[in-house]
């Protein structure tokens, strides 16, 4: 009699991979397949089917919080994405809002849109204001310095790379929390003071081969007095005015009524690309500062728990990790 659940960690675990290989003889090793007559003539070591019943017991147990840890994860992304979806207009507000303003005279009041949820404070306040988004942002110019003229360490200027923000940097971007490459040393007299970023500036994608990330942003909110410029298939957008709260930006350029006017204005095929010419006829809408910061003090909470989440989940992977090292032996 076995434990089922031991040699599911059994097989799985550095050990039994490693026989597993030094069984391969040359002529399988390029397809990477073993077979059955092989893999029957395998010497394993295995303890009492007690032992093997509180080993299975426990990594099953953390098996379980790593389960219930993810449960959470997927409920807190999908509560954000509810939330996103209600605090922010949508485009068929926006589409509605549009057509009402052609109707209306030129006496009218500015277009505004409202947003299904309000925190309570703000119920009686005047409606969003909507604005192409050239009113209101400054395009300034970015380099195109590809990944290998970027280092690691011991650099000046460090520099954010169309990828990065796809794959790993926050939406509010604090450059204490970020690993951020520097420009190499002999590529640094090309970059002028006046391309710096600055805190409250947008780095946008410019590029991607997915639809749904295609103008992706990140909010710079903190810069901790480091330098920092825009890199290669970026655009860098700075407000002409105090119009935003710090925080709002980033989760505005989140919100679907952004995300499919970019999409729409996006071009290309197997990459899309959108330039700063075509934001510029994008329309934005916000509240008043005071509910700009409410909305982003409520999102970044929500990011600050998933983020928990995730590594909490990552540290209970490791720990499970190391346990299998330690419970089966080093075949």
């Amino acid at each position: 009699s076995t434990a089922p659940y031991f040699f599911r960690a059994y097989f799985k675990q550095d050990g039994f991979i490693r026989l597993i290989q030094n069984s391969l003889n040359n002529s399988l090793r390029d397809g990477k397949s073993i077979s059955y007559k092989q893999a029957s003539t395998l010497t394993i070591s295995l303890p009492e089917i007690e032992e093997q019943q509180k080993i299975a017991d426990c990594l099953s147990s953390i098996d379980e919080l790593i389960e219930l840890q993810e449960q959470k994860l997927a409920a807190l992304k999908q509560h954000k994405k509810g939330l996103m979806q209600q605090l922010f207009p949508s485009h068929n507000d926006l589409q509605a809002s549009k057509q009402a303003s052609k109707q209306a005279s030129k006496q009218a009041s500015k277009q505004v849109v409202y947003p299904k949820l309000r925190f309570p404070q703000f119920k009686k306040c005047k409606g969003w204001e909507v604005v192409e988004l050239g009113d209101v942002f400054d395009f300034l110019p970015t380099n195109s310095l590809s990944r290998d003229k970027l280092v690691e360490e011991n650099g000046l200027i460090r520099n954010i790379h169309y990828g990065d923000i796809h794959t790993k940097f926050s939406t509010l971007f604090d450059i204490t929390k970020e690993n951020v490459p520097f420009i190499s040393s002999v590529f640094t007299t090309k970059i002028k003071e006046s391309h710096y970023c600055q805190e409250g500036d947008l780095i946008i994608a410019d590029a991607s081969e997915d639809l749904d990330d295609i103008g992706k942003a990140i909010e710079i909110v903190k810069l901790n007095n480091e330098t920092l410029v825009s890199g290669l298939h970026t655009l860098l957008a700075r407000p002409i005015e105090s119009y935003f709260s710090t925080g709002f930006l980033g989760y505005l350029f989140q919100a679907n009524f952004i995300k499919k006017q970019i999409q729409i204005e996006s071009q290309g095929t197997k990459v899309l690309g959108i330039s700063a010419k075509r934001l510029n006829n994008i329309f934005v809408i916000f509240p008043s500062k005071k509910e700009q910061q409410a909305i982003a003090d409520c999102l970044s909470s929500l990011d600050q728990l998933i983020s928990e989440e995730n590594e909490q989940i990552g540290r209970l992977k490791t720990h499970k990790k190391g346990l299998i090292q330690q419970l089966f032996p080093n075949i």
